[in-house]
């Protein structure tokens, strides 16, 4: 069985978003136009998406210009605005959420957990937590022994994942190469990705079909 893995279609990884890469919000669009077609096609669709509290070393130390290699500006701090996915995607299709970098840089898919970001639950302690700005409730959007993608997908008997999203060159690439890594059968929509830096991300696609992705384009267009 087939799932669709979305990467990190959020609003700082679109256009004027922290991290905003060009052509963000079209690739949102475009996902939402390709599941209005073939939602129906895959099993599961899951969403990752980045949840920084405290990330360490991923963000720039304040003052600091960001190397946009291991430290970056601020970004999709959880439970804030720029952490919420993009308007353009119909988070109707989405099944699961797997939440990841809560204390860490995590740019695989395959870091996150299974969370419930958007939902607040019962006792959720109020105020902020780390100091970043994440909001106390989003902080505890993870339970301690929530099940992580590859095992969620194997429990959902998923052997083949197609994955598309945001970037291309960075979290695209690092979950493609997991899937691939976990013995996945993996695919890639590359009219369905779009990355930080043209080049790199024609490298990066190159090295996913080197190590066994297959990659397709869709074809399609958003409304």
């Amino acid at each position: 069985m087939r799932a669709l893995v979305i990467v990190d279609v959020q609003n700082d990884f679109c256009e004027g978003g922290t991290l905003g890469v060009d052509g963000g919000a079209l690739v949102a669009g475009r996902i939402t136009a390709f599941l209005d077609e073939h939602a129906q096609d895959y099993a599961a669709v899951v969403a990752t998406r980045d949840w920084h509290v405290d990330p360490g070393p991923h963000f720039a130390d304040e003052g600091t210009e960001p190397d946009y290699t291991e430290t970056w500006p601020v970004h999709c701090v959880a439970g804030t605005g720029g952490a919420e996915l993009h308007p353009e995607l119909d988070t109707e299709f989405i099944d699961a959420q797997f939440l990841k970098g809560r204390f860490d840089a995590s740019y695989s898919g395959f870091d996150g957990q299974l969370g419930v970001p958007d939902m607040v639950r019962s006792g959720a302690p109020e105020g902020t937590a780390g100091p970043f700005g994440a909001t106390a409730a989003a902080a505890t959007a993870v339970e301690e022994d929530a099940p992580g993608l590859d095992d969620w997908l194997r429990a959902e008997g998923i052997n083949s994942v197609t994955v598309v999203g945001i970037a291309t060159d960075h979290c695209v690439r690092a979950t493609v190469l997991d899937a691939i890594d976990a013995g996945y059968d993996t695919s890639v929509y590359t009219d369905l990705v779009t990355g930080v830096d043209p080049e790199r991300s024609d490298e990066a696609l190159e090295l996913m079909e080197e190590n066994g992705a297959v990659l397709q384009v869709w074809g399609g267009t958003a409304d």
